[in-house]
């Protein structure tokens, strides 16, 4: 079905301030351009988001799938905060049951779970996101600076040092992502604390969309980069506090073994993009 001559509806929601169009296409006939995906996720000539997921029918056994394209209209494998949105909007329109689903990604079979929460429009989300591989370190001139390459489904370079609020994303964030052949997720992180104990701070540029204000696979592959230096206290779950909210990872206790993310999403808003905007 092409979307140039009929409206269609989605809805639109956010966790810890990763936000996402979600349109629901259980008959699997909805295909956008990437085009029309840069103008929908723009800021100020559209919706406004960091990325779109086409919800699709179930493959390889899985209830649903989960089609993501980036701000930029390129695609996805995976999303942390994209997929507990998507989980969202699914159970909202009832195609699927909570409390546990799967969904099929380009990274690999996810499962979710899903709680609503006690205020409307808020729910928490949990998902496996599968195994963590950690790349070596990567060679550093100081030795309170650390760095290494890590793959959740998607590629991560993760760069820890004594704080991160000073770093200029805005630049060093296309420079490093133009050094690897399809581009990286760069996470910076630091270690801090709050009054309910150690946790790490993190600031992302994420392919596809630039800065965000949080980034769940990233959180996941700085966590277990965190965990792997031997940075964390403890071997517990980690709180990673984005600019836009905080989200728990617990790391699996094997190599093979999936990690888990975990945090709140909300429902923004219900939306019937006009077929002229997409003409």
């Amino acid at each position: 079905m092409s979307c140039e001559t009929v409206g269609v509806h989605c809805t639109k929601h956010e966790g810890a301030g990763n936000d996402f169009i979600v349109v629901l296409d259980p008959g699997d006939t909805l295909h956008l351009s990437v085009g029309q995906v840069r103008l929908l996720c723009h800021r100020r000539r559209g919706i406004g988001a960091d990325g779109i997921i086409r919800v699709g029918p179930g493959r390889q056994g899985c209830d649903l799938s989960m089609d993501l394209r980036n701000a930029d209209g390129g695609e996805a494998e995976m999303s942390g905060n994209g997929i507990r949105c998507l989980a969202q909007a699914a159970v909202d329109a009832a195609l699927v049951a909570p409390p546990r689903f799967t969904v099929a990604t380009k990274g690999g079979r996810r499962t979710v779970d899903f709680v609503a929460g006690e205020v409307p429009g808020w729910a928490r989300a949990s998902v496996d996101m599968g195994p963590v591989r950690l790349g070596p370190d990567q060679p550093q001139d100081f030795a309170d600076r650390k760095a290494r390459t890590v793959d959740v489904g998607n590629p991560h370079l993760v760069l820890c040092g004594p704080e991160v609020a000073s770093v200029d994303i805005a630049v060093l964030g296309p420079q490093l992502q133009s050094a690897f052949a399809g581009g990286i997720n760069v996470e910076w992180v630091s270690v801090a604390s709050d009054g309910d104990g150690e946790l790490l701070d993190l600031r992302v540029w994420e392919r596809g969309a630039g800065e965000t204000l949080a980034c769940g696979t990233g959180s996941v592959a700085a966590a277990a980069a965190a965990r792997a230096w031997g940075v964390l206290d403890g071997s517990g779950p980690v709180r990673v506090r984005n600019p836009g909210g905080t989200l728990e990872v617990t790391l699996g206790a094997g190599a093979e073994d999936p990690a888990f993310l975990a945090g709140p999403v909300r429902k923004v808003a219900d939306i019937d993009i006009h077929p002229g905007m997409l003409s």
